[in-house]
């Protein structure tokens, strides 16, 4: 076992462990309540960057930071807030189309978790992913030469549609986040996003396997 993976896995403990301890949960609370955008920039740039550093130590059998890490990290941490808000808007949404009947299930926990996981993940996921795989792949185009100016359709040809179509909407939407963000939604509301960070985790991990390829940086840990 490698220095790095103990580390990575010290550094995910400590975050469950801080999250189970009492005091340090209620911490954790009031800042989500208090500061539900803030948190969730800070929820998904950490654990979203930790499943991208987890692929490509998967992938390439040591660790590394790829190129413009930072940059990727503040992106993450962007997405965060607004997955914080679509979260909000898509619960209050489903909530009021049941009590109108215009969905089926009425008061059902179970059916309000579900209509929101499908609403969400058939509408504003896939423009979330795409637009993800969009800055990713100005981000390496960037690094690759960063004195030229990056066209846009280089920007467009350099994505792999294909795959990321036929792998991360026909299949990881259906198979998982639709299953997994319906558990999400059964939860109480101030612990939905929490667990949607650490779904971001997983979510880095997919998105970064799914290119079939492992970007070279700077080695971080022998």
């Amino acid at each position: 076992m490698r220095k790095g993976d103990v580390l990575f896995g010290c550094g995910l403990l400590g975050i469950i462990i801080f999250l189970m301890v009492p005091l340090t949960h209620r911490y954790f609370l009031d800042f989500t309540l208090g500061h539900p955008f803030m948190s969730g920039f800070v929820k998904f740039a950490i654990l979203a960057s930790m499943g991208e550093l987890l692929a490509l130590r998967i992938g390439g059998g040591k660790w590394f930071l790829p190129k413009g890490m930072a940059y990727r990290t503040l992106i993450w941490g962007l997405l965060g807030i607004i997955i914080t808000l679509m979260f909000n808007i898509f619960a209050s949404g489903v909530e009021a189309g049941l009590k109108k009947g215009l969905l089926p299930g009425g008061e059902s926990s179970l059916a309000f978790a579900f209509w929101v996981s499908l609403v969400m993940n058939t509408s504003f996921a896939p423009t979330f992913m795409a637009f993800h795989r969009v800055t990713d792949t100005f981000i390496d185009l960037k690094y690759k030469d960063r004195f030229s100016k990056v066209e846009l359709k280089v920007l467009v040809d350099a994505i792999d549609w294909k795959g990321f179509i036929g792998f991360v909407l026909m299949k990881t939407i259906p198979f998982f986040w639709i299953p997994a963000h319906t558990i999400t939604f059964l939860l109480p509301s101030e612990y939905r996003v929490l667990m949607a960070a650490f779904l971001s985790l997983v979510l880095g991990l997919i998105l970064s396997i799914s290119k079939n390829k492992i970007k070279k940086g700077e080695q971080i840990w022998a």
